[in-house]
Parts: C-alpha cells; sequence; structure tokens
C-alpha cells in the first residue's frame, strides 16, 4: 500500500507556523528569481516521491520563484531497450547511441518520462508544459566525439547520435515563465538539419541555469 504524500492540511497549525516563519527568509531572498532543478531518472522509480517532488516544485511557484525542470530518464531508457532486445551501452559514462537506441531515447524522454513529470504537476495544482530542443530552437547540437583514452593520440571516438550543447535560445522558457508555466525540458538537441541528439541532462541543466542567469542549481 502506497503511503499518502503529506500536505501543508496535515501540519499541526504550531508546526506550520515555524516552518513558514524559517522558510520566509528565503522565500524573500529567492522571489521572482530562476531555480534550475535537475530531475534525475533515478528519483522517478517511486511514486510517492515523485508526487512529493511535483508538489515541491509547485511550492516554489506559488511563493513567487521560478522554477524550471529539466530531467534524465538512465533507468527508464534501458528499460524501454530491453523491450525490443537491447543492452545500453557506455563509454567514458555516455550512451552509445544509435539510430535504434535514438528512437526509443525521443520516445522515452520527450514522451513518456516528460509527460509523466508534466501531467504530476498539473494534477497537483501546477502548470507545466513540456519541451525538447527543437521547441523554439531551444537547444542547437552537435556530434560530441570524446577522446580515446585507450589509445593517446588516437582517433577521438564517435558515440553515434550522442551531442554537445552549441546554444541555447532561451526565448521560449522566458516566455513560460512570464505566464506562470512551469517549464519542463527533455535533454534533447537538435541540429540545423534537424538531427535529433542524445545529450547529458547534468550539462543541460548546467548550462541551461547559465543562460538563465539562473540563482540555483539544484541537482
Amino acid at each position: 500500500m502506497t503511503k499518502a504524500v503529506p500536505t501543508l492540511a496535515d501540519i499541526p497549525p504550531l508546526l506550520k507556523a515555524e516552518i513558514l516563519a524559517e522558510a520566509l527568509p528565503y522565500i524573500r531572498q529567492y522571489h521572482g528569481k530562476t531555480i534550475v532543478i535537475k530531475y534525475g531518472g533515478n528519483a522517478m522509480v517511486e511514486e510517492r516521491l515523485k508526487e512529493s517532488f511535483a508538489r515541491d516544485v509547485i511550492l516554489l511557484k506559488l511563493v513567487g520563484m521560478n522554477p524550471v525542470v529539466v530531467h534524465g530518464g538512465g533507468p527508464q531508457i534501458d528499460e524501454a531497450l530491453k523491450k525490443i532486445g537491447k543492452t545500453g551501452t557506455f563509454i567514458q559514462g555516455m550512451r552509445v547511441t544509435d539510430d535504434e537506441t535514438m528512437e526509443v531515447v525521443e520516445w522515452v524522454l520527450g514522451g513518456e518520462v516528460q509527460q509523466d513529470i508534466v501531467m504530476l504537476i498539473n494534477h497537483f495544482g501546477g502548470q507545466a508544459v513540456g519541451l525538447t530542443g527543437k521547441d523554439g530552437g531551444l537547444i542547437h547540437a552537435k556530434k560530441l566525439f570524446v577522446p580515446n583514452d585507450q589509445k593517446p593520440g588516437g582517433a577521438p571516438i564517435d558515440l553515434g547520435f550522442v551531442g554537445e550543447i552549441e546554444a541555447i535560445n532561451p526565448a521560449v522558457v522566458k516566455a513560460l515563465q512570464d505566464d506562470a508555466f512551469i517549464p519542463v525540458i527533455s535533454p534533447i538537441g537538435f541540429s540545423a538539419e534537424g538531427q535529433a541528439y542524445n545529450i547529458n541532462a547534468d550539462l543541460v541543466a548546467g548550462k541551461m541555469a547559465e543562460i538563465l542567469k539562473a540563482e540555483k542549481l539544484v541537482m
């Protein structure tokens, strides 16, 4: 049986007052500021924690902050690959991404995982909108090559459709923030030719925080 997530209504009045008194200076400090939150796939495996995350993000928005969620989904991608008989391969912590794997990545990150996060936030009273790199030209990417550690001086390793960020256009994110929405971003970038690239979510979150001049980056 899943334990219910406590809400403000479940907290005794005295404790609630103490919590709010302690939080007030931080609410004032970060009011109107952008907070980029990287939400990893390993934190999405328990329903109670997912619901708690959604409530926390909504609370940040309600007290006047501007949360931007960048999510991963490694375990979910592995599970989807397993269903089609593929095993994930990693080099230097990066997922080797062929054509078939890239299709799975787009379906899982830009579809299943992202929509699950958006629906949870909306269910608990927030207003979330899902984005990938192609929306509003958000994430411009190019193919990533990694150094060959096994053969120093050798040719760089081609990981397939793994990308690095060339540029981020924050216009669509800012427009959503101005309209009181919570952006939920999948780490999929696109080249000028329209090719999709799988990008490490930590890197996307870090670059997004830099471009948006975020006050905090929460991993």
